[in-house]
């Protein structure tokens, strides 16, 4: 047997119709392999489609979809029904990412029956590979234990915890004392010693984050946490510029969206208003004796119109 470490083609070189379906096994052999995770959010089959053709692996329906795809100004308002219909539409536009669905706020802190019921409508329903819940304190330990031994995979979440934002103080950076770190320490050491298979590691100081990563064996996905994690999500809304304003300090913008669709519609809107279009090379053909033979027989109804 060869003692050769193996040679991993980059996933942008492997034809898509090649590309394993992301598995709880590969994803920690990525983690062994320091090979990059790359996790998004998705919300709609476009979205997923494009998370596809990116060849991602992991993807998350997150609860960020209330203020992304709903209009609301936090998270809380989604409720399960909604996360529902978004996670159906993502997997219809997914082959190989994993699927992951965000438990919205107030569908699991009730009890352990209530967050087992809820993970499983996500993964019978929307067809969701494993769920997502927020925080590490001991109601959402137990909440993961509970789920975990249900047989559905969690994904725990740490640091900001958008959810419980304002018992934190707002939408802020978190760990930013010795005793806040070890706090965020305590709480991953938990969800992981519950059986979490991964962690969002949410808007950290990235020296916590290197401090942090030492204890953690789990794959660690970071969202304005530093470079020191095993992979790095971004809102999709965030990174393609589809929002108002520049977002958190640790989005990086790859496109503005934003400004091309607002661009877009408004030189529709010009052309309608200014009659540019439709223009000829819009418009359906008909054979000139079957229009003659129409305005025979729309001719009575015409005469009977104008008497």
């Amino acid at each position: 047997m060869s003692s050769h470490p193996t040679v991993q083609t980059p996933v942008d070189e492997v034809p898509p119709a090649q590309r394993l379906p992301m598995t709880l096994p590969l994803l920690s052999e990525k983690k062994r392999l320091t090979d990059p995770i790359v996790m998004v959010t998705a919300y709609d089959y476009p979205s997923a489609r494009a998370a596809e053709a990116a060849g991602v692996d992991l993807v998350l329906v997150g609860d960020s979809a209330a203020t992304t795809m709903l209009g609301y100004n936090a998270t809380t308002p989604v409720v399960l029904e909604d996360m529902l219909v978004l996670a159906r539409a993502v997997r219809r536009g997914l082959r190989t990412p994993l699927l992951i669905g965000d438990l919205p706020f107030g569908s699991y802190e009730i009890s352990d029956e209530q967050a087992i019921t809820t993970a499983m409508r996500m993964v019978k329903e929307a067809g969701c590979e494993a769920v997502k819940l927020e925080g590490g304190g001991e109601a959402s330990v137990r909440r993961a234990r509970a789920i975990i031994g249900a047989g559905i995979p969690v994904m725990g979440h740490v640091g900001l915890t958008p959810q419980t934002s304002t018992a934190l103080g707002g939408w802020k950076a978190q760990g930013r004392t010795a005793a806040a770190a070890s706090r965020i320490a305590a709480e991953a050491l938990a969800l992981q010693e519950a059986g979490c298979f991964a962690l969002v590691f949410e808007a950290i100081p990235s020296g916590v984050t290197e401090e942090l990563m030492g204890l953690i064996d789990i794959p660690v996905i970071g969202i304005g946490a530093g470079p020191a994690t095993d992979g790095q999500v971004l809102v999709f809304h965030d990174l393609l510029g589809i929002r108002d304003g520049l977002g958190p300090r640790f989005v990086k913008r790859y496109a503005n969206l934003q400004q091309e669709m607002n661009d877009g519609v408004s030189a529709y809107a010009e052309d309608v208003r200014s009659r540019r279009y439709p223009g000829p090379e819009h418009t359906y053909s008909i054979n000139a004796a079957e229009l003659a033979e129409l305005r025979e027989r729309l001719a009575p109804t015409l005469q009977e119109r104008e008497l």
